[in-house]
C-alpha cells in the first residue's frame, strides 16, 4: 500500500433521510495524509463541525480551531465540510466526530486507523566465523509496526521456520523470529534471509546474512591416467576442501621425499612426473593443514610395460574355443531330450499292440492284437 492510500468506509446513521451528516472511515500508513469528509444531502444553512478522539474542535465551518500545522481546511460549504490531516502518527488514530448544529444536533462517527510501518529488520545472533558444530541462532527483529508485522525466513531460496515473539510497545508491536541449529561445512556460503511483510507494504522489506563456517580439510588426488605405461607424462593433483583453504599442499613418496626433481615437478597442488619409469612405483601422498586440523590422500602408482600390455591383451582364440564349447554342449542336449520324446511316444501310441509280438504263429498274433484292441477301446481316455 502507497503511503498516502485511503480506505474508506461510507457511514450514514440511522434514519438519515433529511439533515444528517454522512461521513467514511478512512485508514492511512503512518506518515501518509488522511482526508476526513463530511456532508449533508439538504442543510438550511447550519454549520458543520470536525472534532478530533479528544473532542478537540479542530474545523467549526471554515473556521480553525486547533493550532496544528498538519491540520488544514480542504473545503467548507452548506452540503460539506473536508478537512486534511498531514503526516498523520499513531497517535492521530481514533474516532472523530462531525457535528450538524442543528436542533437538536445531530453526529456522525468515523474512524481514523493508523497503520504503524514496521522498520527495516536487523539480523543478529551470529559472530563471523562459526566453527563447524558450533550450535548458532539467528534472530530477526523488526519494530513499530501496526498490526504486528509477519516475518519469514529463508536459507537460499527455501523457506525455513522460525521461533516467533510478538511484544507490544505503545500503539507499535517489535516482532522479532529465531533460527537456531547446529551449522556445518555445508552451510559456509548459504545465505539466511529474514523478510518483513506487512499491510503497509507494497514489497516486504529484507536482510541477509551469509555464514561463514571453518571446518578442517578433506583432500582427494585425482590423476590424468587410468593405465600409466612407461614413457607416459603423467599428472596428480591433490583437491583440497576446507576453510580456510588448506596450504601449502606438501607431496610426498611412500613415506619420504620425492626422489627425482628433476623428473618430479610440484606446481602448486600438482604433481607432475614427466617421463614415467618403473622406478616411479610406490605411494604419493599429499598434505594439507588450516588452523582446525591436517587432512591427507593417498594414490598407489603402478607403471604398466606397454608391451606386456600388449602380449597380455584379450585371447580372442580362447574366447571363441568357450563360445564353441558352449554351443556343443548345448546341441548335445537338445538332441538327447529330442530322442528321449520321441521314444517315449512311440511307446505310448502302440502300447495296444502288446503281446502280439510274442505269439508263436501269425494267427495268434492277430487273435492277441486284436483282443487287445477290444481292451483298449475299453481303456481309451480322451483328451481334449
Amino acid at each position: 500500500m502507497a503511503d498516502h492510500d485511503l480506505k474508506l468506509c461510507l457511514i450514514i446513521p440511522t434514519g438519515s433521510q433529511g439533515q444528517f451528516p454522512i461521513t467514511q472511515n478512512v485508514t492511512v500508513v503512518e506518515g501518509g495524509t488522511a482526508n476526513m469528509t463530511c456532508r449533508v444531502d439538504y442543510n438550511d444553512n447550519t454549520s458543520l463541525q470536525w472534532s478530533n478522539p479528544a473532542q478537540q474542535t479542530l474545523f467549526f465551518g471554515d473556521k480553525k480551531a486547533l493550532r496544528d500545522h498538519r491540520i488544514e481546511l480542504v473545503r467548507a460549504s452548506w452540503q460539506e465540510l473536508t478537512i486534511r490531516i498531514s503526516d498523520v502518527s499513531l497517535s492521530d488514530e481514533g474516532q472523530y466526530t462531525c457535528s450538524l448544529f442543528t436542533m437538536p444536533v445531530k453526529t456522525t462517527k468515523a474512524f481514523l486507523a493508523v497503520l504503524g510501518v514496521p522498520g527495516r529488520p536487523e539480523i543478529t545472533g551470529f559472530t563471523k566465523p562459526a566453527m563447524e558444530g558450533d550450535v548458532i541462532t539467528l534472530t530477526c527483529t523488526t519494530s513499530g509496526s501496526k498490526p504486528a508485522a509477519n516475518i519469514r525466513w529463508f536459507r537460499n531460496d527455501k523457506e525455513v521456520q522460525g521461533t516467533k515473539e510478538v511484544n507490544a510497545t505503545g500503539k507499535s508491536f517489535t516482532v522479532r523470529s529465531s533460527l537456531q541449529f547446529r551449522v556445518d561445512r555445508r552451510d559456509d556460503g548459504v545465505a539466511y534471509t529474514c523478510s518483513v511483510e506487512h499491510v503497509s507494504l507494497s514489497n516486504p522489506y529484507m536482510t541477509t546474512e551469509v555464514l561463514e563456517v571453518h571446518y578442517a580439510p578433506h583432500l582427494e588426488i585425482t590423476h590424468s591416467l587410468i593405465i600409466p605405461q612407461e614413457g607416459q607424462y603423467f599428472k596428480l593433483e591433490c583437491v583440497s576442501i576446507g576453510n580456510p583453504i588448506p596450504e601449502p599442499v606438501l607431496w610426498s613418496k611412500d613415506g619420504g621425499e620425492l626422489p627425482d626433481i628433476e623428473r618430479m615437478i610440484v606446481e602448486g597442488r600438482e604433481l607432475t612426473i614427466t617421463t614415467l619409469n618403473k622406478t616411479d612405483n610406490g605411494t604419493y601422498r599429499c598434505e594439507a593443514s588450516n588452523h582446525l586440523g591436517t587432512g591427507s590422500a593417498e594414490y598407489i602408482l603402478f607403471v604398466y610395460d606397454p608391451n606386456a600390455l600388449g602380449q597380455h591383451g584379450p585371447d580372442h582364440a580362447l574366447i571363441g574355443g568357450v563360445v564353441a564349447v558352449v554351443v556343443f554342449i548345448t546341441l548335445c542336449l537338445i538332441i538327447v531330450l529330442g530322442r528321449y520324446l520321441a521314444r517315449h511316444k512311440g511307446t505310448y501310441l502302440t502300447h495296444e499292440a502288446k503281446g502280439a509280438e510274442d505269439a508263436p504263429d501269425a494267427d495268434t498274433a492277430i487273435i492277441n492284437a486284436e483282443g487287445n484292441h477290444v481292451h483298449a477301446e475299453e481303456k481309451k481316455e480322451y483328451f481334449i
